[in-house]
């Protein structure tokens, strides 16, 4: 935990070595004088905020495990609860609330103070409780519900329990990738259909032209919370949808709007929502063998975990979700460099995206276009190079550009 805790911070330290790196040459172009001024103070707030928020976070988990919180709590549940499932949902469920109520200050002072200061918070008081709620809820219903389908398939099956929840969750993971537009996102946000007009007839030239069939284009009311602006492809087979931010549209040219929906839909055409989704699963299949190893009652891997976790004999009547703990910090490491590996699949999957869009539309729209993007978010264009191989999902602005050009 230590570890991983000095290793993200280090890096944070690493990259905020590179605020004060003046404009590249290829940018002078397309950003004003007073941008890198604008995009080191905001980079500096979230760097500063990062560091107070994890540091914290990581004292609080830290000296709860030390000084036997997991123990106490416990023991506590066993003497209300005899069920096993009610038993670990009320456990985790615990520490969920305990670790919310922890970050909610955070999470508030982030949106109302810096991306406020900066311009970009355009949420309400109302909408960021009722995005609490609902947010809540949801990992009540289907974190719940996942936790308790574990425990379920350990008491009935132990020694088939790692392949059978692996088949469960994958089929679930396939369900939700089709249907989050239809069933998650209406919970936080409102989707319309883009109207007849300038913007779809060029869409729909350029799917022509592409051969592809795009007949779901939503528009999402992202203004409600951000000014910053983005666009998503969703779903699968019939349910596929390109979902466009309003704050896309009102930010960019039609041109340049063209250009980023055909990035997303090149993600399509290359398979990478698929590959993804295969990925996903074999790592989902991974973690669970690996988990199965931790809470086998006859594991050697698991007996030794509990000896070293479980410093308070209190946690050890409780052998589940102790192994669930143990699990949980010793394949953090394991989880950090499959991050690394999927980051590196991710930032090719870009560049070929941005191929795709170059290809069937104009290079230069597509630069643009992810210029106002980064001009609008102030972005940080010199990260540091190590900053992005362990972080990065996308290439740095500058990198997309050598290729586009």
């Amino acid at each position: 935990m230590a570890f991983g805790f000095a290793f993200e911070k280090a890096l944070e330290v690493l990259n905020a070595s590179r605020f004060g790196i003046p404009i590249p040459d290829v940018f002078k172009k397309y950003f004003p004088q007073d941008f890198q001024t604008q995009s080191v103070a905001y980079q500096k707030s979230k760097y500063h905020y990062s560091l107070i928020q994890g540091s914290i976070s990581f004292l609080a988990t830290f000296l709860f495990w030390i000084l036997g919180g997991f123990g106490w709590l416990s023991a506590e549940i066993s003497q209300l609860f005899t069920n096993e499932i009610i038993r670990t949902l009320v456990f985790f469920g615990a520490l969920g609330a305990a670790s919310g109520l922890v970050s909610l200050p955070f999470t508030y002072y982030f949106h109302f103070v810096i991306e406020e200061k900066y311009g970009f918070n355009k949420m309400t008081l109302k909408t960021f409780i009722g995005d609490q709620i609902k947010s809540g809820l949801l990992a009540i219903l289907l974190g719940g519900g996942l936790i308790a389908l574990v425990v379920w398939v350990y008491q009935a099956a132990p020694e088939k329990f790692w392949w059978l929840v692996w088949l469960l969750m994958s089929v679930i993971m396939i369900f939700l990738t089709a249907f989050y537009a239809q069933l998650i996102v209406p919970l936080f946000n409102k989707q319309t259909k883009l109207e007849d007009g300038e913007l779809r007839t060029a869409i729909q030239g350029f799917a022509k032209k592409a051969g592809f069939s795009l007949a779901h284009i939503f528009v999402m009311d992202g203004s409600k919370r951000s000014s910053k602006a983005n666009a998503y492809f969703t779903g699968l087979g019939s349910k596929k949808r390109i979902v466009l931010y309003d704050t896309l549209i009102h930010d960019l040219e039609t041109k340049e709007i063209v250009a980023v929906l055909a990035h997303e839909v090149g993600h399509y055409q290359h398979r990478h929502t698929l590959y993804n989704i295969v990925l996903g699963i074999l790592q989902t299949g991974f973690m669970l063998f690996v988990l199965s190893l931790f809470i086998a009652p006859d594991s050697q891997i698991g007996l030794a975990v509990n000896r070293v976790v479980a410093q308070d004999p209190r946690l050890m009547q409780t052998h589940f979700y102790l192994g669930l703990i143990g699990f949980g910090i010793v394949y953090s490491p394991v989880s950090t460099i499959l991050g690394i590996l999927m980051n590196m699949l991710s930032r090719s999957f870009e560049y070929q995206a941005d191929a795709f869009a170059a290809k069937h539309t104009r290079a230069e729209d597509l630069k643009t276009a992810l210029v106002k993007l980064s001009k609008n978010s102030r972005s940080q264009l010199s990260p540091h190079p190590f900053y992005v191989f362990v972080y990065y999902s996308h290439p740095t602005l500058l990198q997309r550009f050598k290729e586009l050009s």
